[in-house]
Parts: structure tokens; sequence; C-alpha cells
């Protein structure tokens, strides 16, 4: 499955006036989708940037971006849609617009967000230049398989993975659980932890307002159980349209909120046709909604790491998920949420159900939750980052040479 790398000139020679520290940041979204990958990529950006180290990003764009304002120069990289999921595109790697930009960047370090045909061609650049290559596990593939009735690629797929990440001086991975995973299935790279941060002064109890409920048509005394994400199937839509219903069957009183937008919307309303859809929200708007709520249902086992997740705890809202990778690391059974086994809607429908009914539980819970979020700000969770960088960098560079290492963390940033 390797693909050929493009052939490349020999690299220019960085300016002497080009900081130090120059990284590549190759990602298969970065602004046509505001997801939590590009999200935590714009972060990751201007942090480095803050840092004082000069960042270019290879990347596919749309005409009209979810993420107009991002961070850092970007590079656009030519795509296709992909057939039938239009809004994701597909990179045709590195072709000579993008190469000759690469070369006059002169990157020290690649860093691939992505294991698609771009990051692939990059892998192949940094080797055939001598520059250390590092990865950020976001998406977990096999996983998705099962929603398109494409097991059948399951052994193939990871081959592929194998012999991507085996090449990379460092593969970040966002939770323990992840990386056992990924060692299981025979990724021996060295892993380092790359959790992901929540902004724990916007998402807090704090933004809790009566005034918002009221407004998206909520009584005051109505226990919201809420599902944030993007409107895709493999999100675990099913599990939590079965769960409301459970629970409507039940005579269990509850609002159902659904926040986010995507290509199963329509079909979801038709299954919750006495939930509020709020559609896409972002910021403050994003942050009442979480504080609005009551009760976060999120049975997506596709995760790496469950950014809605954290963001929904540091909102003091205790959180029933899917006992799989991307949550095992953030909620502690009985604790702070529930988790349950994937797809399983019986044990969903009565961890839910247990804390709609219980106020006391539901309350010492949303106070758990919000105590461990705090673990997660963005500082401390960037400045990992800029730190693994300079062991890599320092590992791949002669001492003393002026590229051995990252300038001093700014511990203001």
């Amino acid at each position: 499955m390797d693909s050929p790398a493009p052939n490349a000139p020999s690299p220019v020679r960085p300016d002497r006036a080009q900081p130090p520290v120059r990284v590549a940041l190759f990602a298969g979204a970065y602004t046509h989708i505001a997801d939590g990958v590009s999200l935590t990529l714009n972060r990751l950006v201007e942090h480095l940037e803050a840092q004082g180290v000069a960042v270019r990003i290879f990347a596919p764009t749309v005409d009209d971006p979810a993420i107009e304002d991002h961070a850092g120069t970007l590079v656009p990289v030519p795509s296709l849609p992909l057939p039938g999921r239009s809004e994701y595109r597909l990179s045709l790697g590195i072709l000579p617009s993008v190469q000759r930009a690469l070369d006059a960047f002169s990157p020290t370090l690649y860093h691939i967000a992505t294991p698609d045909l771009l990051g692939r061609h990059a892998l192949y650049r940094a080797r055939s230049t001598d520059t250390p290559v590092v990865a950020s596990y976001h998406t977990h593939f096999s996983s998705y398989l099962k929603y398109y009735h494409l097991d059948i690629l399951e052994r193939p797929l990871w081959a592929y993975l194998r012999s991507f990440y085996n090449r990379c001086a460092q593969v970040y991975v966002p939770t323990h659980a992840m990386a056992t995973v990924l060692r299981t299935q025979g990724i021996d790279s060295p892993f380092r932890l790359w959790p992901r941060g929540v902004d724990t002064d916007r998402f807090s109890p704090t933004r809790r307002s009566e005034a918002w409920r009221q407004a998206h048509g909520i009584d005051p005394d109505a226990v919201v159980v809420a599902f944030v994400s993007r409107l895709v199937w493999e999100k675990g839509l099913g599990v939590y349209a079965d769960v409301i219903r459970r629970l409507e069957r039940q005579n269990v009183p509850h609002h159902s909120l659904v926040v986010g937008d995507g290509p199963a919307r329509s079909a979801l309303q038709a299954r919750l046709p006495n939930a509020t859809f709020t559609g896409f929200l972002e910021g403050d708007a994003l942050a009442h909604a979480y504080a609005s709520s009551d009760v976060f249902l999120f049975p997506s086992d596709t995760e790496t790491f469950g950014n809605v997740t954290l963001e929904a705890m540091a909102s003091g809202l205790p959180t029933v998920c899917a006992d799989a990778a991307g949550s095992r690391d953030l909620v502690a059974d009985g604790t702070t949420g529930r988790l349950c086994p994937p797809e399983d809607a019986g044990a969903f429908a009565d961890a839910t159900r247990t804390l709609v009914t219980d106020h006391d539980r539901r309350r010492r819970m949303a106070a758990a939750a919000h105590e461990r979020a705090q673990d997660f700000t963005w500082t401390n969770v960037l400045r990992r980052m800029h730190q693994y960088y300079g062991e890599v960098l320092g590992a791949a560079t002669r001492p003393g040479s002026p590229s051995s290492s990252l300038p001093p963390t700014n511990t203001a940033a």
C-alpha cells in the first residue's frame, strides 16, 4: 500500500534569518471542518508560534472554510471531495506547488497528523532529506470500518498503519488506552502521551443559563440529556436515539438536546421528534449549551480522545460514554460518570435513567467530573508537545547545532 515518493529536488538551504526550528505540519483537515482535530492543531500552531517556533501547515483547503481565522501560514494542498462524504477531502499528495513551498521553508521537523497520501509523501520526503519525523494519532480508523460495512479491510489497514507509524521517531497518542491498542497491533515506535485540553474558563458550570434553556423551549425543572458532536452515524447516533426512545417509553421525564450538524441530522430528527436540535454551536453559545444541560450522553466508540466529553465534564456534567479507548482515561466509572459496553443501548439507557432520576448521584458525579477536567488545561497540554519536539530534535542533530533544541518554553503563554 506504499505510495511512491514524489520526485524532489535537493532541499533549499534556509535563509540565515529563518528561525532555527521550523516545523512542517501535514494534516488531512485544518480549516475546512471545525472538528476536534482541526481545532486542536490550530491551538498547537498558535502555541508553537508564540514560543518562537516557525510553522507551515500543509492541508486541503476549500472556498468556504469552517475555520476562517486559522492559526499560522497555510499552504493549500490540492484535494478532491470524498465520494459520498463531500465534507471530507482526499489530498493528492505533495504535488509540485506544495513541494516548492516545502523546499523554501526547509523544515527541521516533520509532524504528520494524518496517515493519508499527503502524510505518506511527507514521510518519504522527511526520510529522503534525513529530517526527523513525528506523528500524532487523531483518528481511530479501524473503528470506522464497521459503520461502512468494510470490516474486510481491517487487516490491510493495520498493516498500512504499522508500516507508517513504525517509521516515525515518536507517535503522540491522546490516552494510555489508545497506546495499548496500537501496541497490540504491532506499532512499536516510542509513544508520548498528548491528551487534549479544555478552556476551563469558557467551559464551566457558571455558564448555566435559565434564559438559554427558556429560549430553546426547555422547562425550568427538566433534566436535559445532551449530545454534542458532528451528526454522523459513527458518533453513536443510533444508540443515542435508542436510549432517548427507551426513556420516553418508560415515561422517564427528561429533555433531549442535540448540538451539532451533519449529514445524519434529518434522519435523527425523524427518529427524535421531541428533541431540541440547535445546529452547530461554538464559543460562548456552545458553553451555554453544555452548562445548561444536566447529563451528557455520548455513545461513540470511534474517538481517540473525547474532546466533547472533556468539555462536558468541565461544564459540570456527569457523562455516560462508551467503554472504549477514547473515554477510558477520562471517565472514572461510578465517580465522574458511567462507562457502558459499546453499542449496548440497554446498558446506556439504564445508566442514563439512573442519572436522570437520582438528583443526589447526578450532583456528586457532576462535581467530580468538573474537578477531573481541571487537569487538562491547554497550557499544560501544549507545553508537552514543545518538550517532545525538543527530545526528537536533540537526538537528531549534532551537539551545539543551532537546531538541536527548541527555545525555552514561555510559561506565560
